[in-house]
Formats: structure tokens, sequence, C-alpha cells
């Protein structure tokens, strides 16, 4: 799908940052000569997918891993250090000036105003089925960007368009009450396909507005402090019972540089190395002596790896999810000829060693070995931008798995038919090759989300929701306070609309 992708990028317009929460832009697109075929509708409405997905990538993605035990960036010898940015995310010591904290913010915030800006354009175009579609997918995307801000900083403006207004605070409450009512509103005019086919693939579809209220309802409990696992079932089942949406039988082709449209993702930010840049995940990951094992334009960085910890719960005999990751001594494509790093073969450790605990540094490489294990799942891509380093493999939000493992969680919450739970996760572990349970504890469903779910930007809001992301890993203490659970506002917001009021404790 592209395609897609490229053709809204073409059409996009230039738009500022959004400090001030609701931006007048300006846009060649009027009343007047808005577009009124599918394929122009989906051209002009391509800015607000773009700024999603750009975002997502990077500095979101980041947000959501960097601060559990899936991945990490140490200093390498003084390299990405980069004033302690990554090592505030990975010991929950952040502050409101954090660039990257105020980087997520603005993302979500540009996003939201670029979907009021179009809502606003596409209710002055001429009344049409393919008009209340994408009215309907369009307020799809705005209640996601909603929800990525509520998860990641609680108390958040909901805002209007060409309103002059400071937009006033919301309650997470009301937040996740406007969430809700958005997509149940939608979802009836948002496209129904038997699965996401490519004209829909990167575009909400109602099975997209369900996975989406599914993970609404089961968070309700950390958002609203009201348990609502029965409804998360309901949409759950309303996706495995209303669709034939199925797991694909390779597990691998999902992350893959030529991954598209398939039976299994709902909803995936998508990416062209050329027209839609914003995964950049084997550039900061990759050794760059890896550079000609995978035939890549550009030498990898060495900042991004995964902890011991969590690595080492990828044991299961058979599952072929283990092979997305590169541990120990490493070879060249015909696995034989060894990667050389200096006068050593390179040699990935688990271990993470440091040489400096206040800049968490690691020091030189000697005799080969680099510290951390590195994922490949999002395979690299020989048609890498060699400029941006940006690739070509789409990254899911939304995929039959998760709700299968969701609705699994689910049921044991609520006391529900453990058999059946047992099922949902067997379905996973059958496509990936790992031997069946034959019963299941959250504790065992929260590794299962870790096995199959690995770098997909969920671990964050999985370790909230099981009471673990105050725990102790890595170089993080653990206990660094329940209000860590949320992120602050950035300190520069508060300063431009002095109706914001800072998170408790910041």
């Amino acid at each position: 799908m592209k395609k897609y992708i490229t053709a809204a990028a073409l059409m996009a317009l230039t738009l500022s940052a959004c400090t001030k929460l609701d931006v007048n832009v300006e846009s060649q697109l009027t009343s007047e000569n808005f577009p009124v075929t599918p394929d122009a509708f989906v051209a002009a409405t391509g800015t607000v997918y773009q700024k999603f997905n750009s975002g997502f990538g990077t500095d979101v993605w980041r947000i959501y891993e960097l601060t559990s035990e899936e991945a990490i960036i140490t200093a390498r010898n003084g390299g990405y250090y980069d004033q302690g940015r990554y090592q505030t995310l990975h010991k929950h010591n952040w502050l409101p000036d954090q660039p990257i904290v105020q980087s997520a913010w603005q993302w979500g915030y540009a996003g939201i105003s670029d979907c009021n800006r179009v809502l606003n354009l596409l209710e002055k175009s001429v009344d049409s089925p393919t008009k209340t579609q994408f009215l309907s997918e369009i307020r799809a995307m705005r209640a996601l960007y909603y929800f990525y801000i509520m998860d990641m900083f609680g108390n958040v403006p909901i805002t209007s368009f060409g309103s002059t207004d400071l937009p006033k605070q919301s309650t997470k409450a009301e937040v996740f009450a406007y969430i809700e009512k958005e997509l149940l509103a939608v979802s009836e005019g948002l496209s129904a396909p038997v699965t996401v086919t490519a004209e829909f693939y990167g575009r909400p579809t109602k099975w997209m507005a369900y996975a989406l209220l599914q993970k609404l309802y089961v968070n309700a409990q950390q958002y609203i402090g009201k348990p609502m696992y029965a409804e998360s079932i309901i949409y759950g089942d309303k996706i495995i019972n209303s669709t034939s949406m199925a797991l694909v039988s390779d597990y691998n082709t999902l992350f893959s540089p030529t991954n598209g449209a398939n039976t299994e993702t709902i909803f995936a930010a998508i990416y062209d190395a050329n027209y839609s840049a914003g995964n950049a995940i084997t550039r900061y990951t990759l050794h760059s002596t890896l550079r000609a094992k995978y035939n890549l334009p550009f030498s990898p960085s060495n900042a991004q790896c995964t902890l011991k910890e969590f690595y080492d719960t990828f044991n299961l005999p058979g599952d072929i999810r283990n092979a997305n990751w590169l541990a120990g001594k490493q070879f060249l494509a015909d696995g034989t000829t060894p990667i050389m790093n200096g006068s050593a073969q390179l040699n990935f450790t688990p271990e993470i060693i440091l040489t400096n605990d206040q800049t968490m540094d690691v020091g030189a490489e000697v005799g080969g070995i680099s510290r951390g294990v590195r994922s490949i799942k999002f395979y690299p891509d020989p048609n890498t931008n060699s400029s941006t380093r940006f690739q070509n493999n789409d990254m899911p939000i939304f995929r039959l798995a998760d709700v299968y493992l969701l609705k699994a969680e689910a049921l044991l919450r609520t006391n529900g038919s453990t058999a059946e739970a047992v099922k949902l996760v067997n379905r996973v572990r059958v496509r990936a090759k790992a031997a069946e349970v034959t019963t299941i504890t959250l504790d065992g469903i929260l590794e299962e989300r870790g096995r199959e779910l690995a770098w997909e930007g969920w671990r964050r809001n999985d370790l909230i929701r099981f009471g673990k992301y105050q725990g102790k890993w890595g170089f993080k203490a653990g206990n660094e306070g329940a209000y860590r659970d949320i992120f602050p506002i950035p300190a520069t917001e508060l300063v431009l609309n002095k109706n914001l009021k800072q998170n408790t404790g910041y």
C-alpha cells in the first residue's frame, strides 16, 4: 500500500509546529475546490497520516520502548550521551523540559490540529457517502491521537478548530469519555472490509475503531479507576467473530521491508523510505559492521539494543520469534564468514556492562565485543534511503494477535474462561511454532505479549496495566513513584497556556 501513502505525501502541506495546541494552517484546499472522488479524498487527508507516521516511528516509539525493559540506548564511548536524554528515559527520572517529552506532546497536538483542520474542510464539502466515510476516518484518527496523548500525559486539553481561546485542560476521565464517544459514533460510518485490504490498509476501518476501543477499555482501570474488561472482551469479539481476519502463517512477513496489507494487520503506520519517512530502527539498532551482511546503503549507528532480562524471555524451543534477535558472534549472510569488529569477530553480549554509571556509558569496544542484543524484527532494508537512512518497513499499530492476547487477559481479569484464554494464547504460540500452554496466568500473558509484540510500541502501556512499570531492570532502580506512569506536561506548554496545570509529582 506504499502507493497510497506516496500519493498522500506528494499532496502534503507544510505545517508549522504546534506549540499553541491548535494552529490555523493555510491550505490550498478550500470548500470551493475540495475534491469529491475517493482518490482525491485520500490525497487530501494524507497529511493526517503522514504526521502520525513520522513521529510514531521515532520519538513516540522511544517514549514507549526506552522507558521499558524492551529497549535501551546507552552511551558508547561518549557517543549517544546526548545530554542524558536516553538515560533519563531508562531510569525514569525525566523532567518537564525533556526534549523528547516536548516532541511527543507536539506530535500529538500537531496531529489533532491537522485532523480538526481537515474535518472543517470536509464538513463544507458536498454531502455524499464518500464524505461521510472520510469524516469518520479522520475522526477515528483524531481519537487515536487523543488516546496516545491521554496515555502519555493524563489530563490534557480537548481542542477545536479555529478557536482563539487558549484550550482548557480536561481530566483524564473527560478525555476517555470523548475518545469512547467519538469511536462509537463513527464506527458505523467506517468501512468494514472482510479483512483489511490494500484499499484500507493504513486508514481507519470499523475494525480499527473496535481495536482501539478494546485497548481503551482494557486500560480503563488505569485511566478512570473503573474496570471495563467486559467491554474490552465485547469489542475484541466483534473483530474475532465479525471478520475473516486471521493470523498470517509467516510471522516475519508482518515486519519485512515489503510488508503491506494482510489478513492480520488491522491498522499500521505506513512507511516509504522516500515519501513517508519515519522508521529508523535499523539505523539506530545495528552495528556499523553489519552493513555488508544486509546489503545496506549506509552504516548503522550502533545505538539501541535490548536488556538481558528481556532477551532471556525468548527461551521457548522452536519459537521463530527467537530469531528476531542478534546475539553472540556474528557472521556474514553465508553463515561462515566472520564479521570483524576491529581485529576480532563482532560479538553481541546480552550483558551490558557500564564503564561509567553516571553517564550509562559502556566504553570503547574491545576484542570485538559490542554490548547488547540487537533486534532485526523490522528486517534491515537494502532499499533504505541512503541519505536519510529511513527504511520501508511499515509498523503495525493494531493486529489480530494483540486482539487475541488482550481478550485472554481480560478473561482472566474477570474470572472468565481460563480454557478460552489458553486457546487464544495458543493461537499465537502455534503460529510462532512454540509449545502450546495448558494453563495461563496474567504474568504468563504479559511475558507472551513481550515475545509477540516486542518493539511494536506497546510495552510501556502493558507494564503500567500489569503494575510492573515501577519495577527494577537494567540500570533502573525501581520504585520511582507511581506519578511516573504519566509524563510531565512540557514546561514550554505551561508557559504558553496558563490554563494548564502540571501533573502531580513534577
